[in-house]
């Protein structure tokens, strides 16, 4: 029983370890799919800016990980889970999609951002 205990105890500050190491390389630049975007991630969201291309749709991904609603409340989950910004036709303008969208009280960060181009 206490050889069980000792492990949970291992398996639980393994994971909030690797929490934390998201959290200290979780801010930076990403790549985009897209020629001509530019994305930009910080620690709970990102955003990005495409040059106009005579009227393609486009949509911001952002990959996170953390605490997020699964459901009417209080079904809450922990781990992965993408957040995607409303479609837009590049223009130059700013477009911008976070970890914070998916409930009250949530608590997340990206891991990764990039943007999809679909027809």
């Amino acid at each position: 029983m206490k050889q069980a205990i000792v492990a949970a105890a291992r398996v639980a500050a393994a994971g909030f370890s690797g929490i934390a190491a998201v959290v200290l390389i979780g801010s930076g630049s990403a790549q985009a799919a897209p020629q001509d975007c530019v994305v930009s991630r910080d620690l709970f969201g990102a955003s990005a800016t495409c040059q106009p291309d005579g009227g393609s749709n486009y949509v911001l991904k952002v990959e996170c990980v953390g605490l997020y609603a699964n459901g009417p409340f209080p079904l809450y989950s922990v781990g992965p889970y993408s957040s995607l910004s409303y479609p837009f036709t590049p223009d130059g303008q700013r477009i911008s999609a976070g970890c914070t969208g998916m409930g009250p009280g949530v608590v997340a960060v990206a891991t990764n951002a990039y943007v999809i181009y679909y027809g």
